[in-house]
C-alpha cells in the first residue's frame, strides 16, 4: 500500500480508492453528516482539510457559523459554541479536532489521519500545543491595549518561538513529510499565521520550516479553505 506524503498528488490519492483500499464508504443523502466550521478557525480547518484528503467532500456537507454569538447555527447541535463540530445522521455531535478526525478515519479513502505510533502522536500533540498558545497569544491581542496582560503575550510569544525552532529540527529529520494530522495542524498553524496573526514571523531563521510551507502549502485541501485575512 503506498503511505501517501505531502508529495502525493490527488490523482494518486484516487488511484489509492480505484484500488480498493479498505474504507467505509458513505452515501450522500439530505440527512448526510454536517461539519460546523468558522472560516477564521484552524482548529476547523484541520478538519476541513482531512476531509479532502480523505474524498469525503462528497458525503459531509459544510456548514458555516458564527461563534460567540447567542443566534449561531451551531449551538442547537453544540451548546459548547465552538468548532470543528461534526453533526452525524442520527443527531450524535462531534466537537474537538481529534474526536472528529478519528470519525473521519473510520470513513472515506487513504490516508488515515490519526498517526498510529508514539512519535507520530507526539509530532501532532506538538504542533496542537503551538496552536493553542497562539490562540491565546491571538485572543489577548484582540483586547483594548489597555486591557492585554503583557505577562501573557510575553509567555505565549516565547512558548510559539521555542515550539518552532524544534519543529525546525522536525522538518528537517522528515517527521511531518506525511500526510495526516501532524502536517494537516502545522499546515494550519502556520497559514493561521501567515493570515491572522501576522505579528509572529514565524519564518525569521527557520529556513527548513519555511521549505516545508511553500511545498506543503500548494495542496490543494489548503488552498480550498484559506481563512480570510486579519488585521493582527
Amino acid at each position: 500500500m503506498l503511505t501517501p506524503t505531502l508529495s502525493t498528488s490527488s490523482s494518486d490519492i484516487k488511484n489509492l480508492q480505484e484500488k480498493g483500499d479498505s474504507f467505509m464508504p458513505l452515501s450522500t443523502s439530505s440527512a448526510a453528516p454536517q461539519l460546523f466550521y468558522s472560516e477564521g478557525s484552524p482548529y476547523a480547518r484541520i478538519c476541513r482539510m482531512a476531509l479532502r484528503e480523505r474524498g469525503l467532500m462528497p458525503q459531509v456537507r459544510e456548514a458555516t457559523t458564527t461563534l460567540r454569538d447567542p443566534a449561531a447555527a451551531v449551538l442547537p447541535h453544540n451548546p459548547v459554541g465552538r468548532v470543528p463540530a461534526l453533526v452525524l445522521r442520527d443527531g450524535t455531535t462531534l466537537t474537538e479536532t481529534t474526536l472528529i478526525l478519528g470519525w473521519l478515519d473510520e470513513h472515506g479513502s487513504e490516508p488515515a489521519m490519526l498517526p498510529g505510533d508514539a512519535q507520530g502522536l507526539a509530532a501532532y500533540g506538538r504542533v496542537l500545543g503551538l496552536l493553542d498558545g497562539i490562540a491565546v497569544w491571538n485572543r489577548e491581542l484582540r483586547r483594548p491595549e489597555a486591557e492585554r496582560s503583557p505577562s501573557v503575550l510575553s509567555l505565549e510569544a516565547t512558548r510559539a518561538n521555542r515550539i518552532a525552532d524544534a519543529l525546525e529540527r522536525d522538518v528537517a529529520d522528515g517527521v511531518y513529510a506525511n500526510i495526516d494530522a501532524g502536517s494537516l495542524a502545522l499546515l494550519a498553524v502556520l497559514g493561521y499565521a501567515e493570515r491572522r496573526h501576522t505579528v509572529w514571523k514565524w519564518r525569521m531563521n527557520r529556513p527548513q520550516l519555511e521549505l516545508w510551507f511553500i511545498r506543503a502549502s500548494q495542496r490543494a485541501s489548503f488552498c480550498e479553505t484559506l481563512p480570510p485575512l486579519s488585521g493582527i
